[in-house]
């Protein structure tokens, strides 16, 4: 069996939805609920959140979890993740088989993803691991905030992007999700070792400047990304209205 880092990173900071890892969903914090999540996955062998923020620290503390303080300079959770992953490798070299990052804003991230994943990751040929799952509604496929992907006949990743993609060129858009299979990204990763340190080498790319997607850096510099589909839906928080949809609906 794998030895299977995962790691969620949190930011008290963002610019769309401040302090969003503590709002409370149902009684418990988002980066509590995300935590849970992984825990219960028999597939990852260590849970950490990383953060640059005190407030997020003691909530991780105070619900049992364990998380480590990082850098406030790290420009996306990629970078962030990777400060975790090198102070825990350099205590224990080479232990680690694989590192998996949770986003902070998926609190209802199921354990049966992560397996899917860490599953694909554990793959001799795969270097970096996501998931998609099928759009079925138009409004999230015309949402700038639920990021699309594309992928080949062997679910290699050709492209993400916040527009719709493929365009479909002879469909009115109300049509375009019945008449095509579009992907939304789900937001986890998987990465080798070795892959994780190379891509935290590279300089931001002109694409990923583009479109603010840090994993078109790593696909311009010419570094596989192999998708699966789940079936299961996610619920990702971008905005204070998405949680107030969220608990309007519970």
């Amino acid at each position: 069996m794998m030895n299977i880092l995962g790691i969620i990173p949190a930011r008290y900071a963002s610019s769309r939805f401040p302090g969003k890892p503590l709002a409370l969903i149902n009684g418990k914090s988002m980066i509590q609920r995300v935590y849970e999540q992984v825990s219960k996955s028999k597939s990852i062998s260590k849970t950490v959140v990383a953060t640059d923020d005190d407030r997020i620290v003691d909530a991780v503390i105070n619900f049992g979890g364990e998380v480590m303080s990082t850098s406030a300079e790290h420009p996306n959770g990629t970078s962030r993740c990777f400060e975790v992953y090198k102070k825990l490798d350099s205590e224990k070299p080479g232990f680690y088989d694989a590192v998996v990052n949770i986003q902070g804003d998926e609190p209802f991230i199921e354990p049966s993803q992560i397996a899917m994943l860490c599953s694909l990751i554990s793959k001799k040929n795969t270097q970096i691991a996501t998931l998609a799952k099928k759009i079925i509604a138009t409004d999230e496929l015309f949402n700038p905030n639920v990021v699309k992907l594309v992928f080949g006949l062997h679910k290699n990743v050709l492209y993400f992007s916040r527009n719709p993609i493929p365009f479909n060129r002879n469909i009115d858009e109300d049509g375009w999700a019945e008449n095509c299979d579009y992907y939304k990204h789900i937001g986890i990763y998987g990465f080798k070792p070795e892959v994780f340190d190379e891509i935290n080498q590279l300089t931001p790319s002109k694409l990923e400047e583009t479109e603010n997607l840090e994993q078109l850096r790593w696909l311009e510099n010419g570094y596989q990304i192999k998708a699966d589909i789940t079936e299961t839906e996610t619920i990702g928080i971008d905005s204070p209205e998405d949680l107030r949809k969220l608990i309007n609906k519970s």
